[in-house]
């Protein structure tokens, strides 16, 4: 007897040892998205529910009501600076993004509180920013609940929230120029001073362009070859109103490519003298 026993042991811990772990899809997958953003990131983290047939907004997700703004855990927004929204500002840091859904409009509610996930946790006191965000009706249909950046540039983004046939949106802006300008002010102090970047960025951002050429005249004459710093030199000049000076660094530009056998900088140099 004691021997039967011992064999049904043996077969028991055997087969557990043989036993797989079954994986299976997420029924509301999790994303995690890093956008790089004015002068460091924003990183978005939330679970995205699928429509699967069923009424949402007003049934599934009901109106007038504290939501996570995703499924099963919390969302979060991580912003590593300053930036602002709906006239406030927000320190960097990690964030909870709750909303409340209506039929015309949503409250959109940054939280200091990164652990919402139900209506029950949500606390008001909490609250960072808290702003309205009119309600569009898209033409078709999306079957995940989407959260995503668009419109991004140097010093501001829209985040977009789209699930069944509604869109909404809210901005987030940076104090980039300042931080930039801060900067070139320092560099421009120090012996190996950034002429190239600092006059890309006043041709960019429409700052004063005679000073941009100036920088860019000093970059060149640092680096002859350098194609692409000859090209923002006849853009610069061409910004000025100075077609001939533009016209003859295009070719130069065109001239220092064919060398460096770089087409893309041929192209645009040639397309430059073509708009004269």
């Amino acid at each position: 007897m004691k021997k039967i026993v011992l064999l049904l042991n043996a077969v028991l811990v055997l087969s557990l040892a043989n036993a797989q772990t079954l994986t299976t899809p997420q029924p509301s997958p999790t994303q995690t998205i890093k956008q790089n953003f004015s002068l460091g990131s924003i990183e978005l983290n939330y679970s995205r529910p699928a429509k699967k047939g069923r009424k949402i907004m007003g049934d599934l997700v009901p109106f007038g009501k504290v939501w996570r703004t995703g499924a099963n855990n919390a969302t979060t927004l991580t912003f590593s600076e300053d930036v602002t929204i709906g006239g406030t500002e927000v320190k960097a840091g990690k964030y909870g993004l709750l909303s409340i859904p209506d039929a015309n409009n949503w409250t959109i509610i940054i939280s200091k509180d990164v652990n919402v996930s139900s209506p029950s946790a949500y606390k008001a006191e909490n609250d960072v920013v808290r702003l309205k965000a009119d309600v569009v009706k898209t033409p078709f249909t999306v079957e995940n609940f989407t959260i995503n950046f668009a419109n991004i540039t140097g010093s501001s983004c829209t985040v977009e929230m789209m699930w069944e046939n509604t869109y909404v949106s809210f901005a987030v802006t940076a104090g980039t120029d300042a931080k930039v300008m801060k900067q070139i002010d320092n560099a421009m102090n120090k012996d190996n001073k950034p002429y190239f970047n600092a006059a890309s960025y006043y041709y960019d951002n429409g700052k004063d362009l005679t000073q941009a050429l100036a920088w860019v005249n000093k970059a060149v004459e640092n680096n002859k070859e350098a194609y692409w710093m000859t090209m923002l030199k006849a853009r610069i000049h061409l910004k000025l109103g100075d077609k001939a000076a533009a016209k003859a660094a295009a070719n130069t530009t065109i001239d220092l490519a064919t060398k460096g056998k770089n087409d893309d900088y041929i192209k645009m140099a040639t397309e430059l003298i073509a708009g004269l």
